[in-house]
């Protein structure tokens, strides 16, 4: 009972250390939680027990697991259980746990999926893409480009771009995306000292 006691402590200085290392006010918090800024303001001082329903929300914003919140012993099946996620027709199949910094995916195109004609997009974030299968076209700025298996892309996604599978199979591709802008750092052999 003594370690329930002490997770359930932790747990506010786990959420200011949250809060405060993604630049997020309590007002802002409370926006987006529905929880109001001082009960939020008690749960960080250890002055309000947290409850299940006011960890969820939480957990929401801040993409991290319950597990996480509470620091929960890890368990010790290192295996990540993707859910599929469908967007556009696209499936994601979601490679990494941790929310935040470099995330994988593992991306399933149907044949002309989505649309071959699909708006460009930018947003913040760098990414890399590796054809695992099929054939990928990445529009990127003026590039229209055709990729095949075993070739990859990187490219900062505040250029202008879509991707697309122009047929006639399904195309599978990883995707390693930094919503930060981190960029990968790939190194083929030891530097020669």
């Amino acid at each position: 009972m003594a370690n329930d006691e002490f997770a359930l402590t932790s747990v506010g200085p786990r959420l200011r250390a949250l809060r405060t290392q993604r630049g997020t006010t309590l007002t802002q918090l409370a926006e987006v939680t529905g929880i109001s800024v001082s009960t939020l303001s008690r749960l960080e001082s250890g002055g309000r027990k947290p409850t299940l329903e006011l960890l969820l929300p939480l957990a929401r914003a801040f993409q991290v697991s319950l597990d996480e919140l509470v620091d929960a012993p890890a368990t010790a099946d290192p295996r990540v259980h993707p859910r599929p996620i469908v967007r556009h027709g696209v499936t994601f199949l979601p490679l990494t746990r941790r929310p935040g910094g470099l995330q994988a995916f593992k991306q399933i195109l149907p044949p002309h999926t989505p649309s071959a004609e699909a708006e460009q997009q930018t947003h913040e974030g760098y990414e890399w893409l590796y054809v695992l299968s099929g054939r990928l076209r990445l529009r990127l700025g003026e590039h229209d480009l055709i990729l095949t298996p075993g070739e990859v892309a990187e490219f900062d996604t505040r250029v202008p771009h879509a991707i697309s599978n122009p047929g006639p199979g399904v195309t599978e591709v990883l995707s390693l995306f930094g919503p930060q802008g981190e960029r990968l750092h790939v190194r083929a052999r030891p530097t020669a000292r």
